[in-house]
């Protein structure tokens, strides 16, 4: 598209309109979007066209639209996070991302959904709707970044941008058939993005192909004062990375403990086929034990929610957002406190308020809190080893391909086991990065191949990735998303009626 843009083929009012018109069409039943951001994003293309009808200088992503997930704030639009204590609130600023994205001038198609608070593995925890999947309308598109997976699967928007706490970016690339990423933590600023879990939160790429997402992730990357957790390493040529890599005498290291009991079949034979490839390619195929892998669910199930119990006490009913006054009884500030997050919050995000509030208390800290930072250390040490042996770790992200919508909402802990592959790379802050591997024999649904890099290191990911990439489109016969079902034909009725 941005190649299009430059010759003049196309404007990108035109390619704009038709994603505006790609979401009138098909949105209603996929829901993917919370808000719909049709004047701004037209008024953006028209300037871009008017700046390259005078020859101004643009950046290569100039008039390419983007959809932004609803956890990151912006100017103009309602910022939600998919919770009722957010409905309706603007932000008085833009997110550092944001900021970047305005400056190279995409078109903003609008915000997506999410689960509440990114608190999910499914985008069925939202208080807006759920989202549905493009493959199959009945099925989750997972979570917490469903909303932005789906409309990048959908051709709703041919970017987004997610955020990724313990896979909220990778397991929703892996069960909709596009790309995700987990950037280094501290890679990109985090300014802006409404915080779940500070020390696990990261903002990334959701894309189509590899190098459409390294262009995204080197035009968000870099340095922010206003984050302190950011890193000053200058942005790495991630988009070149991806167009001139190869796999050639790479080691490629198989987590043997991200495999095995509790994944589906359908997804190890495409994981193992995608091996085949890369062996037959050049890559030295190795396998890594991580042994306290095992243990990082439950490390991340105490550490996430005692981070969320703290970062959500600002939603009180004072400051902004929801007030709810208490119906009966004294008018007093905890009372009102007490009466909004109750209205405002939904379950999920009480169960981890809840959880973690209970996990900070006195007498239970170091039980529970400080046992399970031990185990992320832990973590980061089988990272380390691993890593001494091969260049890239590899496994499937996702252990399942979409289920049913509505299949796990009452049980959480198999909800949990979603991001079993996935949270590691949270706890360690090492980049991850998820492409798909096929389509998995049971059901023709979507499997999902994660890579993993040392700290720093997302160069690796993109030049692996997009050689893998190359690979498994040669051997389906083009691009997996060309496999999807035709929405328009889903969506029309025996009657003849869209």
């Amino acid at each position: 598209m941005a190649d299009k843009l430059a010759t003049g083929e196309i404007t990108s009012v035109e390619l704009t309109q038709a994603h505006l018109d790609r979401i009138t069409a098909v949105d209603g039943a996929i829901h993917a979007f919370l808000h719909v951001n049709t004047d701004e994003a037209l008024a953006v293309a028209a300037e871009v066209d008017a700046a390259r009808a005078a020859g101004e200088p643009l950046h290569r992503l100039a008039g390419v639209p983007i959809a932004i997930k609803d956890l990151i704030v912006t100017v103009g639009q309602p910022t939600t996070a998919g919770s009722r204590i957010l409905e309706g609130w603007m932000s008085p600023y833009d997110a550092t991302v944001i900021e970047k994205i305005r400056a190279a001038k995409l078109p903003i198609l609008g915000k997506t959904n999410l689960d509440e608070f990114a608190m999910g593995s499914s985008t069925e925890h939202s208080a807006f709707g759920n989202t549905h999947n493009p493959w199959d309308l009945d099925r989750i598109p997972g979570g917490s970044g469903g909303g932005s997976a789906a409309a990048v699967a959908a051709f709703e928007a041919p970017l987004a941008l997610g955020t990724d706490t313990g896979g909220s970016i990778r397991q929703p690339a892996s069960v909709t058939g596009t790309v995700g990423v987990k950037p280094t933590y501290g890679g990109v600023s985090r300014y802006g993005a409404i915080a779940m879990a500070s020390s696990l939160d990261q903002i990334g790429p959701v894309a189509r192909t590899v190098e459409d997402a390294a262009l995204l992730h080197e035009l968000i990357g870099g340095h922010d004062p206003r984050d302190s957790t950011s890193l000053a390493d200058p942005v790495a040529a991630f988009a070149a990375a991806a167009a001139d890599g190869d796999v050639k005498g790479l080691r490629i290291g198989v987590v043997t403990d991200l495999q095995g009991e509790g994944y589906q079949a359908g997804v190890l034979d495409r994981f193992h086929e995608s091996l085949d490839l890369l062996r037959e390619a050049g890559a030295e195929i190795v396998e890594v034990s991580c042994p306290h892998f095992q243990y990082a669910l439950g490390a991340y199930y105490l550490i996430m929610p005692s981070e969320v119990s703290s970062n959500l006490a600002k939603f009180d009913g004072v400051r902004y957002g929801l007030r709810t006054l208490p119906t009966e009884g004294p008018l007093t500030i905890e009372r009102v406190m007490a009466a909004t997050r109750a209205a405002g919050f939904g379950d999920e995000a009480k169960r981890r308020i809840i959880l973690g509030t209970y996990a900070l208390s006195a007498g239970y800290y170091d039980a529970y809190y400080g046992s399970a930072q031990k185990v992320r250390t832990l973590v980061q040490r089988d990272f380390d080893a691993a890593f001494e042996q091969a260049d890239i770790l590899i496994s499937p992200t996702a252990p399942t391909t979409a289920f049913r919508l509505g299949e796990k909402t009452d049980d959480p802990l198999a909800m949990y086991l979603n991001d079993v592959a996935t949270i590691p790379a949270n706890l360690a802050g090492v980049p991850g990065l998820s492409l798909p591997s096929g389509l998995a024999t049971e059901d023709g649904l979507p499997a999902g191949i994660q890579l993993l890099a040392p700290a720093r290191e997302d160069e690796r990911l993109y030049r692996a990735g997009a050689a893998l990439e190359r690979l498994l489109v040669r051997r389906w016969g083009g691009p997996l998303l060309d496999k999807a079902p035709d929405l328009a034909a889903s969506l029309t009725t025996t009657g003849g009626e869209k």
